[in-house]
């Protein structure tokens, strides 16, 4: 203790503030350790890449393409297939554009459904469509099928994919055309939802009454003009929305009360129109589309609120605008107008082929499924009314 002391230091001291021992140097590697690991991590690097870039191209090939993939021509498909396949594709986007002259909807879906079929068909080792199958065709619907795809989505790539080998069949490519054997996939169509006409009719008054109000801006009264005219049209003669959008002043013959509309297939048809649809057509032209013409808005019946021709898609939203505004039990936009139209065609006494001219439809099955809504509100109608029901 007294040796402590001499110190000036306490055994309690020493005991709880022991010298902590000093850290080991670090191991040190050989040059030769060092060059093995970096080697070993540059090739799992290099590994992981590789497999990263052909996970990459298998999902550009084996399925269909993108939205984005889909809206470009075919020439932006080149570098997922064969410089033959690629080829093909090209020629056929020139055969819908140009010979079928189908919408540019149509063709870029068949464009992205054939790019899926030669991407699919060229994994299993097809280089030209001399070598495409009946066996390729099945085994990309399975493929297809597998993914999730839906009934109908099925039946619309099984009919681009009989479309391309036609096609390659007339050009000589291939000996036989397999698209035939590939069989029709028989889909379930579901009834259209129909607007009853006190609705439709509470829908166009309360348009008409926008279009009619006094103490608004000019601007905002020619909007107003140009939804009822519309809504008015669209739901007097049937017609599909890119068909309005692509009408002109020309298009009309009011004297016989009549509208000239180009629908699928670059076909022209003359679809009659109401009184009502005609006055607010008239009062559009007359009163709405000068405060909203520019140089640039050509000779469109309709135009945007920039001046410029009414698109589809703004077209689709001023009818589902105007529809909430109106009170309507359902939401169904431009084509809910048409399927109503149709439907009230029928109800009121319209034979099935006059309905089929007025909506342009190139078979009489498609016209149908209206016979079929009606039947259904009839039947919906006995059931609420018929003590015995």
């Amino acid at each position: 203790m007294s040796n402590f002391s001499s110190i000036g230091v306490s055994r309690c001291e020493i005991i709880r503030d022991p010298v902590s021992p000093a850290p080991l140097p670090p191991a040190r590697r050989s040059r030769v350790q060092t060059d093995v690991m970096a080697a070993a991590e540059k090739a799992r690097t290099e590994k992981a890449r590789t497999e990263k870039a052909a996970q990459k191209t298998r999902k550009q090939v084996g399925r269909r393409a993108t939205p984005q993939q889909v809206g470009k021509p075919a020439e932006q498909h080149e570098d997922l297939l064969p410089p033959n396949l690629a080829a093909a594709l090209t020629a056929f986007e020139r055969h819908l554009r140009a010979e079928r002259s189908l919408s540019p909807h149509t063709v870029r879906a068949y464009l992205g459904d054939v790019s899926s079929l030669l991407g699919h068909a060229h994994q299993a080792g097809v280089q030209a469509p001399a070598d495409l199958e009946a066996a390729h065709l099945r085994a990309w619907l399975a493929s297809q099928h597998a993914s999730g795809a839906a009934r109908t989505t099925l039946a619309r790539r099984g009919a681009a994919a009989r479309a391309f080998t036609a096609f390659a069949h007339r050009r000589g490519w291939l000996a036989t055309d397999p698209g035939p054997k590939l069989g029709t996939l028989k889909t379930r169509r579901t009834l259209p939802h129909v607007l009853r006409q006190d609705e439709i009719r509470a829908v166009l008054d309360t348009a008409n009454r926008a279009a009619q109000a006094g103490a608004v801006p000019q601007a905002e009264r020619a909007i107003a003009l140009r939804d009822a005219a519309v809504l008015e049209l669209l739901y007097a003669t049937g017609i599909r929305v890119s068909e309005l959008c692509g009408l002109t002043p020309d298009s009309f013959d009011h004297a016989r009360r009549t509208v000239r509309v180009r629908g699928k297939g670059d076909k022209e048809r003359t679809v009659p129109v109401g009184v009502p649809a005609l006055r607010a057509v008239i009062a559009w032209q007359e009163q709405g589309r000068p405060a909203l013409a520019t140089a640039s808005s050509g000779p469109a019946l309709f135009l945007g609120a920039r001046g410029g021709r009414l698109d589809p898609r703004t077209a689709r939203r001023i009818v589902h605008q105007r529809l909430r505004d109106g009170g309507a039990t359902r939401d169904t936009g431009p084509h809910g107008l048409r399927h109503s139209a149709a439907t009230h065609l029928l109800e009121g006494g319209a034979d099935l082929r006059s309905v089929q001219e007025i909506l342009g439809h190139s078979s009489p099955a498609t016209t149908q499924i209206y016979t079929h809504v009606s039947i259904e509100r009839l039947k919906s109608s006995y059931r609420q009314a018929h003590p015995r029901a």
